[in-house]
């Protein structure tokens, strides 16, 4: 039972302490920033066209901060893509990072938007075999039934905490291998700004801890439920 309770308590730390992390970072760098001449939206739009990536459109969104491989698209919450903020422009940074990546055809982006595009349905398979469960075991009076059909449940929830973990390295190259010689490169950030940008771009990788912690959560609620 110690042992149980030691492993929940990572797992919330984990999910949380990274998420909490993340927002005060942010928030401390939103200030707005009168010697910044562009939004981050403008900053994404001036970095693509001087990667000759014109291709790529620059969109705001309520959907969170994100690059969609499909569409060719930066998307930026309207506090980044209309701010003038230093996190505005260091997350629109990083955004344009993975369009980097997508342009060089970087093999892990393309392995995780491949996994991205399954691991929804995927987790939508794995509640509904969870939830059959208790179902499956009155139709086959077998207590075997339940047990096997919660091991599916978990395994295919599992590929979900996988894909986020497997996410991670990704963020860290388009944080630290793109985008911060990008904001280097040309004096385009003041140098004074540069350890408070290795902040953001290190609290924008971080976010997939508590994606794949939460995830994590996910299936230990469902042993709870179903009392496994």
């Amino acid at each position: 039972m110690a042992l149980i309770i030691l492993l929940l308590l990572g797992v919330l730390a984990l999910a949380f302490l990274p998420q909490f992390w993340v927002k005060r970072v942010i928030a401390r760098h939103a200030a707005e920033r009168p010697d910044f001449k562009g939004s981050g939206g403008e900053f994404a739009r001036y970095l693509l066209n001087r990667l000759k990536l014109d291709h790529v459109s620059v969109e705001e969104t309520d959907k969170g901060d994100h690059y969609d491989p499909a569409a060719k698209a930066v998307r930026l919450l309207p506090q980044h893509y209309g701010g003038h903020s230093l996190s505005a422009v260091v997350i629109a940074a990083h955004e344009v990072g993975h369009a980097i990546q997508d342009a060089q055809g970087y093999a892990p982006l393309r392995a995780r938007t491949r996994l991205a595009m399954q691991a929804e349905q995927i987790q939508k398979v794995g509640f509904v075999v969870m939830l059959a469960a208790p179902v499956m075991m009155l139709v086959f009076r077998s207590p075997a039934a339940i047990f096997l059909e919660i091991a599916a449940g978990l395994i295919i929830l599992a590929v979900t905490v996988l894909m986020h973990v497997f996410t991670l390295p990704v963020e860290f190259d388009a944080s630290f291998a793109r985008a911060m010689p990008l904001l280097k490169d040309g004096r385009l950030l003041p140098q004074k700004d540069i350890p408070a940008a290795r902040q953001i771009l290190t609290a924008a990788a971080l976010t997939y801890v508590a994606a794949a912690a939460m995830s994590l959560l996910d299936v230990m609620r469902w042993f709870r439920v179903l009392r496994f």
